[in-house]
């Protein structure tokens, strides 16, 4: 049959191929004489990405025919090399929301038919004369049914249509099919992309990028295929280093522990060894393991290789990896390094060059060097890019939300994609650890002007084994006691109501709304303490004399002849009339925290009390105008307790099912310190701040002690050696409290005082003594010790002026002149200080000249 005129014909309903019998491949379809021209080249392309994505010619010859998504023993496509060939993403990126198949299954294929009412099987499938569109063949001997992909027409545009002549053979010796046969072709289809993904050109050519890396990965989805591949790590692929990464779902990374929290649906293991690559056969060089539908039996597997010692396993976050796989009972062991640890070891200071994520690395041109070409196309891409979806408004048009399906989800039906992301971490891993190690390689390890090797060296000796005790540390986390906890949280609540209630009663006398007020609004504090003020930072704004708060209904008032609501409006009125206030934006509630400073006991003294004192007309008023002012901080500084301490140790999310506390202990920070999270342990209260003893909620398990042991001022003793500073030699061999005599000899009252016995540098109880005789210095001169402490640490790191300013919100001059307080006794540091930065710039120049 000829057709003279594409322009009268199409392919509406569908098509299909499958076997029939030893000779005969059948092509099914259903042509539609009215449709238009644009039709006809959109099936024709439907052909022609049908051919490239299933390797019909050579798989039909092979009888490898079985491309159901994840198959492991799934041939590789065609040679990507080519130009002419797409990638996996060129053909399922473009997939329309009902497939040619999904629509054979629809209107019944054999029921199709011609103008004569009857199927044909196409034996040469078509000849259209174009440069974009080739013939298909397909050989009559071919054996194995072909399952169609979900096919649509190109999003390019499609070439120019002209009257092109195209011909269609058919074989009269095809069998009709039923109804039903078609149905079950249809129901053999691999899930695709899914047809409402709407993407942007960047995620589209990130995915056609990443796409490239799937015939690279052997999928392992059987107890069966994971014995061939764990036989060959722990024998023939012993001694490679080997590259892991896992992908986890129900957790949440940024506020639970790992350790019992979070379920491993897959992970990947690339090897190498001196450049070269493990094969698991037929070009295979990475395992992506399937655990999500494989069971955990899979993983179980896999034990052999995660628990050998001896075989070396590098990640990118070590800790978090290791304890999600120990949940399966699988006991991680053969840590040879953590590309997080070498990163950060390499150059400390990534805050503007992407950090120390996987992503940011991988991306980095300067980290990854000498990458193999096929590899360093791409590094990470975040989840967002290759899976986000644009979230879709009522008019049917695309919103600015970007929403990622669920890591479960995206790993059934987006399978493919989702393999090259997760593989992609393993391979990045370990061509990032071979980069990072050859740069610290080339970088020499001195120690007191002695060599010691290289820093892969040092790292080697010291960060790998303290970054394996770290997560041995979280493993084994921390006892508390959850009923001592939850006795005092009830004594805070009660001593937190009762300070709240005692600001409220004493603020109604001036507004009678602030019985109801929301105390831990900084609005509301505003609004009662500077209504009618000037903003000092920005001119022209006032605050009005009243304003009205919708708060929270807890006395259950109800107006008149109506209901009683959960919320309900107030209106506050300032309540100060001193005409000296001003109102500040940026630092009014900090500048409120000096006025209700209170003497220890009550006394006549005015001059102990705050500046509420003087504010509120002195005498009697100003006296309950400090106390009152006072149970407002002080209840802000219990709920600060409650909120931050009491109650988060006694969440879940922080512990595992013995009750016991994993925090996460991280070395990856910019001064080298040891730092907690999620919680931090190393933040609890102060001693002297501790009012509930809530320190005293860790314990040791029955039959174990707890040792306290503190480096006091570490860095600052550090400071001290370096630059032989006398001052600060002196206060570290006369010991006591190093901040406070800091701000002792900074500050000439507070030196007078101290001299004058009017306040003590440090007491030390005798038998019978509750009390000091006189204040401490850090109790009398608490904000001038603050200052003497931050700037003790802020100079070892080099905090100038400008940020002492940000941090105690006063302007550069002021900072300034309280630097020159400090350095007024340590002039060696100063002078240390500047030679360091002279011999940077020297380095740096050499750097460049050479």
């Amino acid at each position: 049959m000829v057709l003279a005129d594409r322009r009268d014909y199409s392919n509406s309903s569908g098509m299909g191929i499958k076997e029939r019998g030893d000779t005969i491949l059948g092509f099914f379809a259903n042509l539609n004489m009215q449709s238009n021209e644009q039709e006809w080249v959109k099936e024709s392309r439907r052909i022609f990405y049908l051919r490239r994505t299933n390797n019909v010619r050579n798989n039909v010859y092979n009888g490898a025919t079985d491309l159901r998504a994840g198959n492991s023993n799934r041939q590789p496509l065609e040679d990507h090399s080519s130009p002419d060939c797409p990638y996996l993403y060129d053909i399922r990126e473009t997939l329309p929301s009902k497939s040619i198949v999904d629509r054979h299954a629809d209107t019944g294929l054999a029921k199709s038919s011609m103008t004569n009412q009857s199927a044909h099987a196409v034996s040469t499938v078509m000849s259209v004369v174009n440069a974009d569109i080739k013939t298909l063949c397909i050989p009559s001997s071919s054996k194995g049914d072909i399952s169609l992909h979900d096919c649509s027409s190109m999003e390019a545009p499609l070439p120019t249509i002209s009257n092109t002549e195209a011909t269609l053979g058919f074989d009269d010796k095809a069998n009709v099919r039923d109804e039903n046969e078609d149905r079950l072709i249809a129901e053999k289809v691999a899930p695709s992309i899914p047809a409402n993904i709407f993407l942007t050109n960047e995620p589209k050519s990130a995915r056609k990028a990443l796409a490239g890396i799937y015939d690279k990965v052997l999928v392992v989805d059987s107890i069966e295929s994971a014995k061939n591949v764990v036989q060959l790590l722990t024998t023939k692929y012993k001694n490679f280093v080997h590259a892991c990464g896992t992908e986890v779902t129900n957790i949440d990374v940024k506020e639970e522990t790992p350790v019992d929290h979070g379920e491993v649906i897959c992970f990947s293991i690339y090897s190498e060894n001196s450049g070269s690559q493990a094969d698991f056969g037929n070009g295979k060089t990475c395992i992506w393991v399937d655990v999500l539908d494989g069971q955990r039996d899979v993983l179980m597997e896999f034990a052999p290789f995660f628990e050998d010692p001896s075989i070396k396993k590098v990640w990118h976050n070590y800790s978090f990896d290791s304890h999600v796989i120990e949940n399966c009972r699988i006991k991680v062991d053969g840590f040879h390094a953590d590309t997080r640890h070498l990163a950060r070891l390499w150059n400390s200071n990534r805050k503007t060059d992407g950090g120390y994520s996987l992503e940011g690395l991988s991306n980095d041109h300067r980290v990854m060097t000498d990458v193999p070409k096929d590899l360093s196309e791409i590094g990470k891409a975040s989840k967002k890019t290759i899976f986000g979806k644009k979230k879709i408004r009522k008019d049917g048009a695309e919103g600015k939300i970007v929403n990622v399906e669920p890591v479960e989800k995206l790993q059934r039906e987006d399978r493919n994609m989702w393999i090259c992301y997760s593989s992609r971490d393993s391979m990045n891993t370990l061509k990032l650890y071979e980069s990072l190690k050859s740069k610290l390689e080339a970088k020499e390890w001195i120690f007191d002007g002695c060599p010691r090797g290289t820093m892969y060296d040092f790292y080697e000796e010291y960060l790998r084994p303290f970054g394996a005790l770290l997560v041995k540390m979280e493993r084994e986390g921390m006892l508390v006691d959850r009923g001592y906890l939850s006795e005092i949280e009830k004594i805070a609540v009660a001593e937190r109501n009762l300070a709240a209630d005692k600001f409220r009663k004493w603020a109604s006398k001036y507004c009678p709304d602030a019985k109801y007020m929301n105390i831990n609004s900084d609005a509301q504090i505003l609004q009662l303490f500077f209504a009618g003020r000037e903003n000092r930072d920005t001119p022209g704004e006032t605050l009005p004399q009243s304003k009205t708060f919708r708060v929270p209904n807890d006395q259950s008032v109800a107006p008149e002849g109506k209901r009683t609501s959960k919320f309900r409006t107030i209106k506050l009125c300032g309540i100060v009339e001193n005409p000296e206030v001003t109102f500040s934006s940026s630092v009014s509630l900090d500048t409120l925290k000096t006025w209700p400073e209170l003497p220890d006991q009550d006394v006549e003294e005015v001059s102990l009390y705050g500046t509420a004192y003087e504010v509120f007309g002195g005498g009697k008023k100003g006296k309950e105008a400090c106390h009152a002012i006072a149970a407002l901080f002080e209840t802000r500084s219990i709920a600060k307790l409650i909120s931050s301490f009491i109650v988060p140790l006694q969440e879940d999310h922080i512990s595992c099912k013995e009750g016991r506390i994993h925090c996460s202990l991280n070395i990856n920070t910019e001064t080298g310190r040891l730092s907690a999270r999620t919680p931090n342990l190393q933040n609890q209260p102060a001693l002297e701040k501790d009012r509930y003893k809530i320190r005293q909620a860790f314990v040791a398990a029955p039959g174990n002690s707890l040792v306290v042991a503190d480096y006091g001022q570490l860095e600052l003793r550090i400071l001290a050696h370096l630059t032989n500073c006398k001052s600060m030699l002196d206060a570290f061999k006369a010991g006591g409290d190093f901040h406070s005599r800091t701000a002792m000899n900074m500050y000439e009252h507070i030196r007078d005082a101290v001299h004058e016995k009017k306040v003590l540098l440090e007491w030390h109880p005798q038998p019978g003594q509750e009390k000091p005789p006189v204040p401490l210095l850090k109790d009398a001169f608490g904000a001038e010790r603050r200052k003497a402490k931050m700037l003790n640490f802020s100079i070892a790191y080099g905090k100038t002026a400008k940020g002492l300013s940000d941090d105690w919100k006063v302007t550069v001059d002021e900072a300034r002149d309280t630097l020159k307080l400090w350095y007024r006794d340590r002039k060696e540091v100063s002078a240390w200080q500047k030679r360091q930065k002279e011999l940077v710039l020297v380095k740096k120049v050499l750097s460049v000249l050479l």
